[in-house]
């Protein structure tokens, strides 16, 4: 190995000396820079280096450089050592099947579920980083407890007290990859068929099916889900803050409604909370977990107030759910990654959460009101549903006007990306027909102009 360390890079070369050392070192560098294991600009260790690693004369490796230098392959650069030509282009395969290729990026994007990413508070992030890997012990990054570091767990427990009315024991959370890992854990443990809202997420819909569960359709009106629907279902995912994607808020009667049911048959309630900081009209409605935590188990992410990347989710669960779903989660992936888990704990406990988040809820209000006066005045045939709360608006479209194929033909015309909702009914035959507008995803400066797309491709022509 060389002694001095500031050239090496790994490098991954099959010489065949056979020929001669050079000849077979400029051979295999040809080849890997044909086939792309070496891209245009890519760095190659000095020739030192190279030389150590080989056990080749560094004069070998010199002459070998020189000879793909002169040849075009290679540049030297100026305190950067030795590169790829920027020009150097794998070699195309004379035949072969033809590359698909995906259709053109849009230019607007007003589909639902995820934050407006420029929001992301860099700056807290980078702050809390620093005093976490300042501070954590170095069994902070060995495999841990499934159930997530402890430090977040507490910090959650208390955040989500206050802020959400859980009564949170942070040994009965798991820290999860995000909701749909919480979701895809849950349907491993609890009997099913699942009780689904209709029209609801064809995506996690879709996971408990991937478990080998049925699901049940609960029909959704203007108050929430109906209990009446539940028939003989094990267990019940709702939505009761902001019903995805009609939405409603859970009236308060049907709250009582479905956990005298969860008390009564021994079922479980899946409360999934995505967005359920953002309430515009009054304080966020409180989650329904607080009022029977033993039969309701609430489920928690960062992908609405921080970013879905980050992957980060958490269930708060009753005492008989905590050993099954332990389990479940060490067998899935031993644990999510600690630094994340560490640096939002710190993002709680130094109350900057808090601060992004009251920050982002009137930034998102403000974006709900401009998106709801603008369709009243501009497409006034159309309704706005859902608008109290979240991170999307339900655009129903009138009988008379463009149907979902259509609009979303023009959408496509327009480079505006659109969630239909046809895709969140099981049977989409004689439903209502609309669009679920997400106002939370371009950023701010991209917002107006997609909102002036939307306006253009559902208007009637005259």
């Amino acid at each position: 190995m060389p002694k001095d360390w500031s050239g090496y890079v790994d490098l991954q070369l099959d010489v065949d000396t056979a020929g001669g050392r050079r000849a077979g070192l400029e051979h295999a560098l040809r080849t890997a820079i044909a086939a792309g294991r070496l891209a245009p600009g890519a760095a190659v260790p000095s020739t030192r280096a190279l030389a150590a690693e080989l056990g080749f004369s560094r004069g070998t490796v010199t002459a070998a450089y020189d000879q793909l230098i002169a040849e075009g392959h290679l540049v030297t650069v100026p305190g950067s050592g030795t590169r790829v030509a920027p020009t150097a282009a794998p070699r195309v395969p004379a035949a072969g099947p033809e590359v698909s290729r995906s259709p053109a990026e849009p230019v607007h994007d007003l589909r639902p579920g995820r934050s407006d990413l420029g929001m992301f508070p860099s700056a807290a992030w980078l702050r809390s980083t620093r005093r976490v890997l300042a501070s954590a012990p170095p069994e902070a990054h060995a495999l841990g407890d499934p159930r997530g570091r402890p430090e977040l767990r507490e910090a959650l427990a208390g955040y989500l007290g206050r802020a959400r009315g859980v009564h949170a024991d942070p040994a009965r959370m798991v820290v999860t990859s995000g909701y749909a890992q919480s979701l895809g854990l849950l349907a491993s443990v609890l009997p099913g068929p699942f009780a689904m809202e209709e029209p609801g997420h064809f995506y996690h819909r879709a996971i408990v099916g991937r478990a080998g569960l049925g699901t049940v359709p609960l029909p959704v009106d203007d108050l929430g889900a109906r209990p009446d629907a539940l028939g003989g279902a094990g267990a019940a995912v709702l939505t009761p803050a902001h019903q995805y994607p009609s939405g409603a808020t859970l009236h308060p009667e049907r709250r009582r409604a479905f956990t005298a049911w969860a008390h009564e048959t021994g079922a479980v309630i899946v409360e999934d909370d995505y967005d359920g900081e953002f309430r515009y009209d009054r304080q966020p409605v409180g989650a329904l977990q607080g009022t029977a935590p033993e039969h309701v188990v609430y489920g928690g992410t960062t992908s609405k107030t921080l970013a879905p990347a980050l992957r980060l989710g958490w269930l708060v669960l009753p005492a008989r759910l905590v050993e099954p779903v332990t389990e479940a989660k060490r067998l899935a992936d031993a644990h999510t990654q600690s630094l994340a888990q560490l640096v939002l704990a710190d993002l709680i406990e130094s109350h900057a959460f808090d601060r992004h988040v009251r920050a982002s809820r009137l930034r998102y209000r403000r974006r709900r009101d401009l998106l709801v006066e603008t369709l009243r005045a501009r497409v006034p045939q159309v309704r706005v549903r859902g608008i109290a709360a979240g991170l999307h608006v339900l655009v129903l479209l009138p009988p008379e006007g463009p149907d979902e194929d259509e609009v979303m033909r023009r959408a496509a015309s327009a480079r505006l990306a659109l969630m239909p909702l046809r895709d969140h009914w099981q049977d989409p035959a004689g439903r209502p027909q609309g669009l679920i507008i997400g106002y939370s995803t371009p950023l701010a400066a991209a917002y107006r102009p997609a909102v002036d797309a939307l306006c253009t491709v559902l208007r009637t022509p005259t």
